[in-house]
């Protein structure tokens, strides 16, 4: 096993400085700008579908909306969560320039995700029956069982997608990302329109559409990994390498995933959850309006989010600390800005925003009402987004799904079900309950980073990438 130093003597001594905050900035907002074109493009395959879809009939909105609802929480939030692990092992073996374990860490990612598709997909087959043994209306039900059917093949498509992007990401390559996410979202369009419209598979054809992309994209991401010079130092293939690295992987992917999916679940459980309102279909349609606008201004979050934590896991990696708490001050101030000008944006627009998802007039006027508490969401979520970042950038993944497990399950949950169901603010109390736990979640992340040693951090990081050890029980200072 290599041996290397834990912190390079003369980085030890720098000291953080205004100019290397502004430096910095530059660096995080020219690798963050693609990353957030790069995850909006990504996530607008759904948002295109749910809108072909939601234009047929509000049974058909419904039904999508609960079928997107339900994927994302058995299938896509776990898969996104495990492939967050890279975004540790594959950073810091960047930053040390350990290129063999970076590449071994990306193949055992896809190997160990693909089987995990397998029973979600079994899960998935008997949605139906799983709905309706809920409460949710029989009609949806089966509008959402023949959605989330037809979506298996995209599911398959994210166990390959998920690692392929942490591993452009974490070196920084966005170009091909980009590039490779426009293209197949041109295509995506026109695509989904004729499934839908021209060739009468309605929903149906919305969810075949986004399988079909995926799989695309993955095809041409694989085409430029293979025959790119800019790749070969990376993309060699260890057989005994990658079967060595898989305990290494899932040892940190885990807590990844329920860090992700801990959060995840408490929005689409909202659907679920308006699902057995009175006027359920008016009140999962809003949500679903909500849930969409919320989770797309997320993905453009979560571009800075990646940014910063590709920045910080190759500063400690490369054994630089002060350059990776300067980081985030950088990711920071890209983060609260965006979220305030899209909030006071999205504020004076509310009165007709509803109509790019329905032309329902209730609908559009709930969704008027429901804007103040969208615009304080965007805020909050914006932070603990880019801060969550951070976490995985360090590795803390086990510390986030701590926080998140408090700020969700022990506090979100129980204030919206109360407001909701008891002082019957119906969806109203449903949300404001989530931006509860987002607020707890956010102030967490931001005492845990306020307190971080970097210097101990960026000894960690390198103790992982050369000595393969991993400390699961890091202390705050």
């Amino acid at each position: 096993m290599d041996q290397a130093p834990l912190l390079k003597p003369e980085k030890r001594a720098s000291l953080l400085t205004w100019g290397a905050v502004v430096e910095e900035l530059k660096k995080v907002s020219c690798l963050a700008a693609p990353l957030m074109l790069v995850a909006t493009t990504l996530y607008l395959f759904q948002v295109v579908s749910l809108m072909m879809a939601g234009h047929l009939s509000a049974l058909s909105l419904s039904g999508v909306s609960i079928a997107t609802s339900f994927t994302n929480v058995t299938g896509f939030s776990l898969i996104v969560g495990l492939a967050g692990g890279l975004e540790t092992l594959c950073g810091q073996a960047y930053g040390a320039e350990q290129f063999k374990k970076f590449g071994s860490y990306t193949y055992c990612a896809i190997i160990s995700l693909i089987p995990i598709c397998i029973p979600i997909s079994i899960l998935w087959i008997f949605m139906d029956r799983i709905l309706m043994a809920i409460g949710i209306d029989s009609d949806i039900s089966i509008v959402a069982c023949n959605y989330v059917i037809c979506l298996i093949p995209a599911l398959f498509a994210n166990a390959v997608s998920g690692p392929m992007f942490r591993y452009f990401q974490c070196q920084s390559m966005t170009l091909p990302m980009l590039l490779s996410n426009c293209a197949t979202l041109c295509l995506h369009i026109p695509l989904c329109w004729a499934l839908v419209y021209k060739w009468e598979l309605r929903y149906k054809g919305a969810a075949l559409a986004i399988g079909l992309s995926n799989w695309l994209n993955v095809l041409s991401l694989a085409l430029y990994m293979r025959f790119s010079s800019s790749c070969e130092k990376t993309r060699g293939l260890y057989w005994d390498d990658v079967f060595s690295s898989i305990k290494e992987f899932l040892r940190i992917a885990f807590p990844s995933a329920a860090m992700v999916c801990l959060e995840w679940w408490t929005f689409e459980i909202l659907l679920l959850l308006a699902g057995l309102l009175p006027d359920s279909k008016l009140e999962t349609s809003v949500l679903s309006v909500c849930l969409t606008t919320v989770s797309l201004l997320y993905f453009v979050q979560y571009g800075i989010s990646a940014a910063g934590s590709t920045r910080v896991s190759n500063e400690l990696g490369a054994g630089n600390p002060q350059t990776a708490r300067g980081v985030v001050y950088a990711v920071l101030i890209i983060s609260v800005t965006e979220a305030v000008i899209v909030s006071i944006t999205l504020f004076f627009c509310r009165y007709f925003f509803g109509f790019a998802f329905s032309n329902d007039k209730g609908v559009v006027a709930y969704v008027a009402e429901m804007a103040p508490l969208l615009c304080l969401s965007i805020i909050m979520d914006g932070l603990q987004t880019t801060l969550s970042g951070i976490v995985r950038g360090c590795g803390w993944q086990h510390i986030g799904a701590f926080v998140n497990l408090a700020a969700y399950d022990l506090v979100a949950a129980p204030v919206a079900v109360l407001l909701c169901f008891v002082a019957n603010l119906r969806g109203k109390g449903l949300w404001i309950g989530v931006l509860s736990g987002t607020t707890v979640q956010a102030t967490s992340y931001a005492v845990i980073t306020i307190s971080m040693n970097w210097k101990k951090q960026a000894s960690e990081a390198r103790k992982r990438i050369f000595e393969g050890t991993y400390s699961s029980d890091n202390e705050l200072p």
